[in-house]
């Protein structure tokens, strides 16, 4: 399961590719046009993103430019468009993007295309850059080892986080986001008295897309009544 951002001027692309994506298990958020699209790249890193080439305020292809001078592109980007040119699909994948998708997009080519975006490693030029620089020397001893990954960071900031090191890491990555999304939701209905409009504001999830998630993941929306 994963975090897909749809960046689309057509209405009618972004609920279709919404209504697959969502039956597929994945989470989708919604842009209309770049503005909205840096603004959700801002808020939380996305899995992978569509990104159609021909918006009205900045172009699919400007706004990957962007994102990858600013250091944001450091996740996989598919692109979109109906009449771009063999010469502009060449262009974004030089730029980043991993693939092309031509409008109409077919359920299968759409399915397969996204499955081997998120199974690609994405390096960012920064990423490449740091994984050049030499050992970090310390003037009297010898390099700086980086701490091991693999070591549990003890500090917890409420309840809900404690619940996270109980996933395991030895089983599927769409099973362990399952059990993520099961906690982080169940964590925010209880701190939200179970109000949906609330959760919707602290996930940034539209209602309709939020009681989807929540009956996908067998989690009980229903306000508790006290005993």
């Amino acid at each position: 399961m994963a975090r897909i951002l749809v960046v689309d001027d057509e209405i009618g692309i972004r609920e279709l590719l919404s209504e697959i994506l969502y039956d597929e298990g994945h989470t989708v958020e919604l842009a209309e046009n770049a503005a909205q699209a840096r603004a959700a790249r801002l808020r939380a890193r996305p899995d992978l993103v569509l990104l159609d080439i021909w918006m009205p305020d900045t172009d699919g292809v400007s706004l990957l430019k962007e994102w990858g001078s600013q250091g944001l592109l450091d996740m996989p980007v598919i692109m979109m468009s109906g009449h771009a040119t063999v010469d502009t699909a060449v262009e974004a994948t030089r730029i980043g993007a991993v693939d092309f998708l031509e409008k109409p997009i077919t359920l299968q080519k759409l399915l397969k295309t996204i499955a081997a975006g998120l199974a690609r490693p994405v390096v960012t030029p920064g990423m490449a850059a740091m994984a050049r620089l030499p050992e970090k020397r310390s003037e009297f001893g010898p390099p700086h080892a980086a701490a091991p990954v693999s070591e549990p960071v003890e500090r917890v900031n409420d309840a809900g986080n404690s619940l996270l090191g109980s996933i395991p890491l030895d089983q599927p990555l769409r099973d362990a986001r399952d059990e993520f999304e099961r906690i982080y939701f169940e964590y925010h209905l209880g701190r939200e008295n179970h109000s949906m409009t609330r959760v919707s504001e602290k996930t940034g999830l539209e209602r309709t897309h939020l009681y989807r998630k929540l009956k996908q993941l067998g989690i009980d929306s229903s306000r508790k009544k006290n005993n």
